[in-house]
Parts: structure tokens; sequence; C-alpha cells
């Protein structure tokens, strides 16, 4: 069953009526008990009553054998239907019986002597109670017929459960209109995002909400913002690209009309040259857009394992493409050529791609970029040197931002690098630091907690 409504209508209805069920059950069982322990008290009084006025000669009865008498007093006088209903006999102890009840049967109603008894009568069951009065020589017998008690107990159940039948209309009225208002608010929220157009992200109000439906309404708000940042990533990522390709892409077409229109070998050499260049960086421009929308539009949480951080290291050089300048790479063993970090090796490995191709772009010719692991206490940093002109302090702090260039650019930047190591390092829990060396150059450093420390 689908409908919340029909399934909360059906337990509702099914709770209801399986507890009337036991209350009815539970009344029949204590009235029936209530019902034998009170017509017991009863025929217990009346059989007493009984030898009590015939030990005060109140009640003359023939004790001749076959000379019943019948027995008069509260027995024909009473206008309770119950107690017409009771039945007295008085036998001798001899076996005969000298008195009765106007409705009493003839044949003796128990062979108990004395005490409560249950027997058949002419086909009937009875409950009798039975008093020895050995000083009169006769046994007094009250009893009456169970199936007037249980007749009792019928009327006083049908009391209680013609009414219940009748109110359970009531009831279910009562139960279908409680649920259909109880889930009024989903159905007005279900109307209220119908009506919205496509582009509206706007957060539900959830001011005066029940609190079973707020974290739902919570849910979906989260969901919307999460919606609406995917799609200012995507327009962010629409027009950085629009803006930083038309450029180079301009260029590669200004050398392919240059080349097309001159009939100079050198001239159509250096066209190439140029076209190339001009592929090689929109191919990374690309590249490092992809690699930024990856990472802004990942909302998975890191898997962090603990990897060597030099093995690591040497992965990252050997995947990137040959210098095509005049820089050399080279990586060092420092003290931390050992060390075990807790990190995911993708998102490393891209931030530490990023900043050797930064620092490669930057570097002069004959110089050299040096990559190295140090140990930092609890925390392992991975140190990228090079020997180009650094970074004004002023621009520091603005370099991690997206297309932010500073005045020491170099011609195949374009912005992206430090900004995707930032946003690869806070994806995993470290940082990047940069500064200038004294000697010159830049130093970028990642921080990242040995895996010792993290566990």
């Amino acid at each position: 069953m689908r409908s919340i409504r029909a399934r909360l209508i059906l337990i509702l209805m099914g709770s209801t009526g399986l507890v009337w069920l036991l209350a009815v059950g539970w009344i029949y069982l204590s009235t029936q008990a209530e019902v034998e322990r009170v017509l017991d008290a009863r025929l217990m009084e009346a059989a007493r009553m009984v030898n009590s006025l015939l030990s005060d000669h109140r009640i003359e009865v023939g004790l001749e054998e076959g000379t019943a008498s019948h027995v008069v007093g509260e027995f024909e006088h009473s206008h309770r239907p119950y107690e017409r209903q009771l039945s007295c006999q008085i036998w001798t102890l001899e076996g005969s019986l000298v008195g009765r009840s106007e409705n009493a049967p003839t044949t003796q109603l128990s062979e108990v002597v004395d005490g409560f008894s249950e027997t058949d009568v002419e086909g009937e069951r009875w409950r009798v109670f039975t008093v020895e009065n050995e000083r009169l020589g006769v046994r007094v017998m009250v009893g009456d017929s169970l199936k007037i008690r249980e007749s009792l107990v019928s009327d006083v159940i049908t009391g209680l459960v013609v009414p219940a039948l009748l109110i359970l209309p009531f009831l279910a009225g009562v139960i279908l209109v409680s649920v259909r208002r109880g889930l009024s608010p989903l159905s007005d929220m279900a109307d209220t995002l119908s009506k919205r157009a496509a582009n509206d992200l706007r957060p539900l109000q959830a001011g005066n909400l029940p609190k079973e439906i707020a974290p739902a309404v919570s849910a979906l708000n989260g969901l919307f913002k999460r919606v609406e940042d995917a799609r200012d990533r995507e327009r962010s990522f629409t027009a950085f690209a629009a803006h930083e390709l038309k450029t180079p892409l301009a260029g590669v077409k200004t050398q392919a009309q240059i080349a097309l229109a001159s009939d100079d070998p050198a001239l159509h050499a250096n066209a190439l040259r140029q076209i190339t260049a001009g592929v090689d960086r929109t191919s990374r421009l690309v590249k490092q857009l992809l690699d930024l929308t990856a990472l802004e539009a990942n909302d998975a949480a890191p898997n962090l394992q603990a990897v060597r951080a030099q093995a690591l290291l040497k992965q990252s050089v050997a995947e990137l493409p040959l210098p095509s300048g005049g820089a050399r790479l080279v990586v060092e063993g420092g003290d931390g050529e050992d060390a075990l970090i807790l990190a995911e090796p993708h998102f490393l490995s891209l931030a530490l791609r990023n900043l050797i191709e930064n620092a490669l772009n930057h570097s002069p010719e004959n110089s050299m970029v040096v990559c190295r692991v140090e140990e930092a206490g609890r925390d392992v940093r991975l140190v990228v040197e090079d020997e180009g002109p650094g970074i004004p302090e002023a621009e520091i702090s603005t370099v991690v931002e997206k297309f932010v260039r500073g005045r020491n650019r170099s011609a195949t930047g374009s912005g992206l690098g430090l900004a995707i190591a930032q946003a690869a390092m806070a994806r995993i829990g470290g940082t990047l630091g940069l500064e200038n060396r004294s000697g010159g150059g830049l130093r970028a450093v990642l921080t990242v907690r040995a895996a010792e420390a993290g566990a």
C-alpha cells in the first residue's frame, strides 16, 4: 500500500477495533466473574435465610413422607426478576422432599450435603447451595439455572456492544477527518512546489510546520541550496571558460590566418609554433577548469588512507609532461622520505601537479624546481620550491582565488593552478602555504597529517 493516508486510516481503525474487542472481552470476563460472585452470595444468603426461618418455625413444612408443601416468604413475593428464578427445596436427611418453592423442580437439585455444587436437573444445568440443619433433620437447597446467569451476562455485553457499534461510523469519520487534517501540510507543500517555476529554488517556509514534517522541509531546502550552488558553479564555469578560452582561440585563429595568407616558410613555422603554444595553453586551461569543477561539485567525504608521501610525490612528478622550458625538475630525499600521511591520493596528487606546473611556468631558463618531503612533528610537508620571481607580499593572500593572476604572471598561466591546489587541500583537511624565499623564488608547502597522528 503506497498511500500514507490509507495506511494511517487502516492502522488507526484496526487498532481502535482491536482495543474495543479486547475491552469487550475483558468486560465480559470480569462481568461474568462478578455476576458469579454476586449470585453465589445471593444463593448462600437465600439458603441461610430459609434455614433460619425453619429454625424459628416461621415456615412450617410437613415432615411426613409425601406431604411436600410450598415454601412461602421472599421467594413468592419478590418483584425482582432474578429472585423469581430462584428455586428452593427442603429435603429430609433420609431423602424425602418436604417443601419447595412454587417453580422449583421436584427432582433433587444436588447430591452435595453442604456448600456449592453444579448439577444437571431435568436436562438443565443448575448452580446450588445446600445448608444442612441436623437439629430439624432437613437440608435446604437453593439453586438457579446457569442459563439465567448467562442471560444476565449477555444482557450486560449487549448493552455495551450495541452503543459501541452505533458509534463506530462516527468514530471512523473522526479518524478520516483527523488524518486528512494531519496530512494537510504535506498537501500544501506539494501544491506549493507544483506551482513553482523550474528555476525557483527559494527555500520553503518552515515556520509553523509540525515537527514531523520540518525535517523533510529542511532536507528539501538543503537540496535546493546544493542545486543552486551547482547551478552557480555551472554558470561560473561557462562564464570563465568563455572568457578565458576566447583569447587563446582568437590567437590560434589569427596565426592560422597569417599562415594561410603568407608563402614564407619561416612565417609558416613561427605561426605553427604559436598555434601549438595556443593549443597547449587552451588544453591546460580546459583541464584545470574541469579539475576545479570536479572538486567543487564533489560533496562526498574524502576517502582518507595512509600512503607514503615520497612515493606519491614521485608518482605525481612522473605523470607530468616533460618541461618545455629551461627549468629542471628535481625530487630530493628529505627527512620525511619514509613518512606516512593520511590523505586521499587523488586530491593530494592534483594539488602537487598544479603547484609543480605553476613553478615550472614561472621559472627562468637554467633554473631548478625542487620537490621534497619534510616531517614537522605530527604533520608532514610536501614542499615545492622554484627560482622564479616569487609573489609580491600584498598578493599572496589573493593569488589562491580563481582567475587571479599577479603582476609576475607567466604567458601560459590561467590563474587556476593555486586555486585548484587550495580547493584540493581543503577537501582532505590539509593546508596550502605560500612564502617567498630569501634567495628569490617561491616556496609552496602542502601540509597534511601524519598517518599515526590521524589514527
